[in-house]
């Protein structure tokens, strides 16, 4: 196939641009690494292949012709595109970091196993995990999206359910518990979120529907992480109230047990973040990832 560019020499091109940016082939030259006899060859060649005088040539200085100037202009504008094109092909890709807050049982047993999968979808992406029971700032500075347990109402807030949050007994098949009268003789383990003067799935409230006689629901270690409740838990130690979605994968693999009821519903968890962000790429593919995870205890 013939060649449809019929252009002059790049190298007599790129000398004849730097000649007339800097109005000196010695200037030209130190920028090109030449001699500015190169660069004064180079120029007589191209103005020999167009047949046109593109430089008046005066004792200290080089002066554009009308040609000249019109030549200069276009191929300033082209090699600025092909500079700007290469150092952009070799700049590597911006990385850019979200935060995702949400409770500490909810990072470290359903996240945290499945961050990988986040990874593989947008490798330029870094999820940071912020564990925390307090509602935070949603401001681009605490944390851009989190999972809350709640109603699904918060002002200037896109929220989606994910899943529902139910309480119940849990222990190790060990401990061969059948009914809710055999818990009198068995440790309670406690949670309770630090500070807050509302306690999700205690065992008083549970007590409050099985009213097992002589059960004392005040008795017993207390935990501020519900992770540590349900290590104690798959260690013997004692009777969990854990919700039964973060321990889905202990009761599939029979390393935990929920041998009786009653169950206590709580308030199911959210994906939450700010309306205003949700269209922005970055915080777009996280939320996309989380509302496309397995809900805990879903077939895989």
């Amino acid at each position: 196939m013939a060649n449809l560019r019929q252009l002059p020499p790049l190298a007599a091109l790129r000398a004849f641009e730097a000649a007339a940016r800097h109005c000196s082939a010695k200037l030209a030259a130190n920028e090109l690494s030449v001699t500015p006899t190169a660069i004064s060859h180079q120029v007589r060649q191209l103005e020999d292949s167009l047949g046109v005088a593109l430089f008046i040539r005066q004792p200290r200085q080089l002066v554009l012709t009308p040609q000249g100037r019109e030549l200069q202009a276009v191929l300033s504008e082209s090699f600025n595109a092909m500079a700007n094109a290469v150092a952009r092909l070799r700049a590597p890709p911006e990385r850019t970091a979200i935060t995702l807050s949400a409770t500490p049982a909810v990072a470290a047993r359903w996240l945290l196993p499945r961050v990988s999968t986040l990874r593989a979808l947008h490798p330029r992406l870094d999820l940071r995990i912020h564990a925390s029971h307090d509602a935070v700032p949603l401001d681009g500075i605490t944390a851009d999206i989190a999972i809350r347990y709640g109603r699904g109402q918060w002002p200037g807030m896109v929220s989606e359910k994910l899943f529902d949050n139910v309480f119940a007994p849990a222990c190790s098949p060990a401990l061969k518990l059948r009914r809710p009268g055999e818990l009198v003789r068995q440790t309670l383990l406690h949670f309770e979120v630090p500070g807050s003067k509302t306690q999700p799935g205690t065992w008083p409230e549970w007590q409050q529907e099985a009213l097992v006689p002589g059960l004392d629901v005040s008795a017993g270690p207390v935990f501020s992480d519900e992770t540590h409740t349900v290590s104690a838990a798959l260690q013997g130690q004692g009777v969990a109230l854990v919700s039964l979605a973060l321990i889905a994968d202990e009761l599939r693999a029979g390393n935990l047990v929920q041998p009786f009821g009653p169950r206590l519903p709580g308030l199911p968890f959210h994906l939450v973040c700010p309306e205003a962000r949700r269209a922005e790429p970055a915080v777009a593919a996280v939320f996309e990832w989380v509302r496309g995870l397995q809900p805990p205890g879903a077939a895989t």
